[in-house]
């Protein structure tokens, strides 16, 4: 029987520690910044789903996800409605479920067997891959609101270097290992608080850099749009107008700029095809003298379009690209239209679907302190592991330092944390792969952010800006971009090893209940 204090064993007590656990989670986020409480949700849930059965255990990870994911992401409903935000915190949280299921299906023979230790540490296992599928499945996945992502301000997060975003998640969770034991059983057992110590401790032995190959000065120019919501896509011209103005301001400012950088949407005329376009971009290269990559919505391939980054340098004739690889479902394009229609018509906002682009891109800049790459991820792709990771990978093979570029729009969102909550996964990103980003919105926040994490002072939202920084540009992969996810492979292995062990184990009780008892021999030398 486990030691968990009888009150605590009562149903409704576990469903509101769920949520409450839930609501930790969700304040660990910007803009509440409390990286600690994640720690506190993952403690609760654990307690919660402490020596359930399955059944119950979905329930508690489905409420615990609503309570995190419905505040979280009310981002995504500020001007589309409730259908669209509730529909979207409801199906991220049945990932919560099916991880509740599964974990107490496979601790719950360990629990009875007496190895809560080992029960426990099957907590950070089931979270990493939680977030794995939930970062997958289907269409993409989205991998918004993971425990990483919450970490940008703890030390926990220089373990980014080393096992990425997942190892993160893992460092969390085993933090919350010996609370967890210690509630459930009323013992602190020296291995949990070992291994939590060496976490937290050894997070700061972790190296991080803070200087690089060389430097170069980098211009972002926050347009800003004429109002925010989704109306800035009926004022394209204005948006344009903005950013040609906001460079011009810049380069009235400094002169020696080795690169400018215009956001996501900020020019949703085609400047490919469109002659007025084209002169306004044209001159704000004239006017800045350096090379200029602009986000720009291209009428290609028909009838689709394309979220592009366009590369254009001083004097140069046509832009070279980059295309965005993973188009953001039912904001980008619509997959099976008619079926989610039934559920909300919003879905017809989205009247023409985005291409998927090809490959990553690094982009070759000609700085006064040499060569460097400037690698361009738009918008949501900055949460995808693999599709950063691939592309520092290709930047390093060109043998020189590089910087990752993030462009982003944030204008459809308002006024929310969804642009803090964006700017702290590219901090997570700096420290993964040992690179500064430059992270640029049409409407905030915008900054830069150092090779171990830190940043620069970020724009206000809804505002125009032209932040300028001597940007450290570094070459070389760290552990995390050489190993890959094998954070994730290690929790996979861990946890078919736990569900072998328990399917072995009933498969050896039940062999055993069928043997036939042997028969009593009748003793011949008493005739008894």
């Amino acid at each position: 029987m486990s030691a968990l204090p009888l009150l605590a064993r009562l149903t409704p007590v576990r469903l509101l520690l769920a949520i409450a656990g839930g609501l930790l989670l969700w304040l660990s986020f910007p803009d509440h910044d409390l990286a600690v409480a994640a720690i506190g949700g993952v403690v609760l849930i654990s307690v919660a789903m402490w020596d359930v059965r399955p059944r119950l255990g979905a329930l508690l990870g489905l409420l615990a996800g609503f309570a995190c994911f419905v505040p979280t992401l009310s981002w995504s409903g500020i001007y589309v409605g409730a259908v669209p935000w509730f529909a979207l915190a409801t199906f991220e949280s049945l990932y919560v479920a099916l991880m509740g299921a599964v974990l107490v299906w496979a601790q719950r023979p360990l629990i009875r067997r007496g190895h809560a230790l080992a029960a426990a540490l099957l907590v950070p296992v089931l979270w990493v891959l939680q977030e794995l599928v939930r970062g997958t499945v289907p269409y993409g996945g989205f991998p918004w609101a993971r425990i990483a992502f919450s970490q940008a301000d703890s030390p926990l997060s220089r373990w980014a270097a080393i096992g990425g975003a997942p190892l993160i998640t893992v460092s969390v969770a085993l933090v919350a290992v010996p609370v967890v034991l210690l509630i459930v059983t009323r013992r602190l057992p020296k291995v949990a608080l070992t291994l939590a110590v060496l976490v937290g401790l050894g997070s700061w032995a972790v190296p991080v850099p803070t200087s690089g190959d060389s430097s170069a000065r980098v211009g972002l120019v926050q347009g800003n749009v004429p109002s925010p919501g989704l109306d800035f896509n009926a004022e394209r011209r204005a948006v344009l107008d903005n950013h040609v103005t906001g460079t011009t301001e810049l380069a009235a400012k400094h002169r020696d700029l080795d690169l400018v950088i215009w956001p996501e949407n900020a020019s949703d005329i085609d400047p490919l095809r469109n002659p007025d376009a084209a002169a306004q971009v044209a001159r704000a290269v004239e006017a800045v003298d350096a090379p200029l990559i602009v986000g720009a919505i291209l009428d290609e391939p028909a009838p689709a379009v394309s979220n592009a980054s366009l590369l254009y340098r001083p004097g140069g004739d046509e832009p070279e690209r980059y295309v965005k690889q993973h188009p953001v479902p039912f904001a980008e394009y619509v997959p099976h239209r008619d079926f989610y229609r039934l559920f909300s018509d919003k879905v017809d906002l989205v009247r023409v679907g985005f291409a998927k682009g090809d490959e990553p891109v690094a982009f070759r800049i000609e700085g006064d302190d040499g060569a460097f790459s400037a690698i361009p991820t738009i918008c949501f792709e900055v949460a995808y592991d693999g599709l950063m990771r691939e592309a520092v990978r290709n930047a390093e093979d060109e043998d020189r330092p590089s910087l990752l570029v993030v462009q982003t729009n944030n204008a459809t969102f308002g006024y929310t944390a969804e642009s803090t909550q964006q700017y702290a996964i590219s901090r997570i990103r700096a420290i993964e792969h040992g690179r500064s980003v430059a992270h640029v919105s049409t409407v905030g926040v915008s900054g830069f952010i150092n090779p171990d994490g830190t940043s620069t002072p970020t724009t206000e939202l809804f505002t125009a800006a032209q932040p300028v920084d001597e940007v450290v540009l570094r070459s070389g992969l760290t552990v995390s971009d050489r190993m890959g996810p094998w954070v994730e492979w290690v929790c996979g292995f861990l946890l078919i090893g736990a569900g072998a062990s328990r399917v072995g184990t009933r498969l050896a009780g039940r062999l055993g209940s069928r043997r036939p008892s042997t028969p009593q021999t009748e003793d011949v030398t008493t005739g008894a």
